[in-house]
């Protein structure tokens, strides 16, 4: 590749900012960001960023199964979405050409998927633009609770990742600022304890482990507003956006039928099964149309039997 098909910092960073997603309605699509950061993890603990189909197959599946909304595709058919189609953002190549989303061809090629020359040799002549596209990846697409955990299973350290600067570009107006405000206002509205389970914990009079979280997320246009937020201790915090835990319509707390635990802790959870939200007098409860968001984009599979 000649020297007039290089990239700049600012063109890499621009690609990755705007993967082109099957966004409508509200509707997650996590394929293609998830793969980015899996080679972003890859690059910088190996030095490359090659990812073969038979691993994507399997790493890329799984990531999609645990950080994706539930799905009937199947692990290996979601995983071959993104390798095949992120080549239509400019940062993605194969080295052998192999239809879109077609499993059959890419099992008997088996290609291998990278970033493309240009982009590579920007991010590993600069390396802490792999943190800082990283950071700001994750932090757009996914929930503050559940961040480290996607970051820790694509291959990074969390604490290197979260305290890498902001890099990618956003225009002045077009990140949505959040309400400064809002989340005192949760967890003082809920009375400060779990809305789910009742945890209250303080250490010198100041509220600790309770978190207020949004039933729509915030990087998926959900509100700072009082009927999207519920007060929650860290524990079902995280399974809430895991979608462990949900919402029905009569706002009883729901429980995965994927979620399963061997020790008396883990099966406590099992116990919020059907517990009806009982909010303060004057605390609305959240609204049907972000319950009904949490439960098609977030909540993972069938609730157990009430």
């Amino acid at each position: 590749m000649t020297r007039s098909a290089d990239l700049s910092r600012a063109e890499v960073l621009a690609r990755l900012a705007n993967l082109r997603q099957h966004q409508r309605h509200g509707q997650r699509s996590p394929h293609k960001p998830l793969l980015v950061l899996l080679a972003l993890g890859r690059l910088a603990s190996g030095g490359s960023s090659a990812l073969s189909w038979d691993d994507a197959q399997g790493d890329l599946g799984d990531l999609i199964a645990e950080f994706g909304p539930a799905s009937k595709t199947s692990r290996v058919q979601s995983a071959a979405y993104p390798f095949t189609r992120l080549r239509s953002d400019g940062i993605w190549v194969l080295d052998q050409d192999v239809p879109m989303d077609a499993v059959g061809p890419l099992t008997a090629a088996q290609p291998t998927g990278r970033f493309a020359p240009a982009v590579e040799r920007v991010l590993v002549d600069e390396p802490d633009l792999v943190a800082s596209a990283a950071r700001a990846l994750v932090e757009a697409h996914f929930p503050t609770s559940i961040v480290p955990d996607v970051l820790a299973a694509v291959g990074f350290d969390p604490d290197i990742v979260l305290h890498a600067p902001d890099a990618l570009p956003v225009p002045p107006d077009g990140r949505r600022k959040r309400d400064p405000r809002w989340r005192a206002s949760i967890i003082q509205a809920w009375d400060r304890q779990c809305a789910f389970c009742g945890f209250d914990g303080q250490v010198h009079g100041a509220t600790v482990g309770v978190d207020a979280a949004h039933v729509r997320w915030f990087a998926l246009d959900g509100p700072d507003s009082m009927d999207n937020g519920l007060a929650l201790c860290a524990l079902h915090h995280r399974l809430f956006d895991h979608g462990v835990l949900g919402l029905d319509e009569g706002m009883r707390v729901r429980v995965s039928g994927t979620y399963t635990s061997r020790t008396p802790t883990g099966q406590a959870v099992y116990d919020l099964n059907g517990h009806r939200l009982r909010a303060r007098p004057g605390t609305p409860l959240p609204v049907v149309g972000h319950v009904d968001w949490h439960r098609r984009q977030v909540f993972k599979g069938r609730p157990l039997a009430a």
